[in-house]
């Protein structure tokens, strides 16, 4: 069974940066897209980027564009979130997500339907 393997959260001072990393085991092919949704204590889970494997298109919430990069890893089927310059609203829940088609429902990047396999969640705490 698909697992995703989540790490790198904690807690930092707004202005810091972490690194997130997910991988998803137990699975022999490519994943067609891999990314991160997050959800803060009472608000809607959200699609935070995105990275779709074929040609390594990237998506980003507007709110962390110039700020978050998604990036592949060398292992197969891995990515990293690098989060710069954090500020108090980037606290949440952070989700690993990953789906062999991305398209089954024809639906956009921030459409949660579409990701089969999710991880367990990383907490990122952004505090003075």
């Amino acid at each position: 069974q698909v697992q995703l393997a989540e790490s790198g959260g904690g807690s930092v001072q707004p202005g810091g940066s972490l690194r997130l990393s997910c991988e998803a085991t137990k699975y022999s092919r490519d994943m067609a897209c891999l990314g991160w949704f997050r959800q803060a204590p009472g608000k809607q889970r959200e699609g935070v980027a995105m990275l779709y494997t074929a040609g390594g298109f990237t998506y980003y919430d507007d709110s962390v564009k110039g700020r978050f990069t998604i990036s592949k890893t060398n292992s197969k089927n891995a990515v990293s979130l690098q989060m710069n310059n954090l500020k108090r609203e980037d606290t949440a829940m952070y989700y690993c997500v990953a789906d062999e088609s991305c398209q089954r429902y024809g639906g956009s990047w921030r459409a949660s339907i579409e990701y089969t396999y999710w991880g367990q969640g990383t907490q990122v705490t952004v505090s003075s």
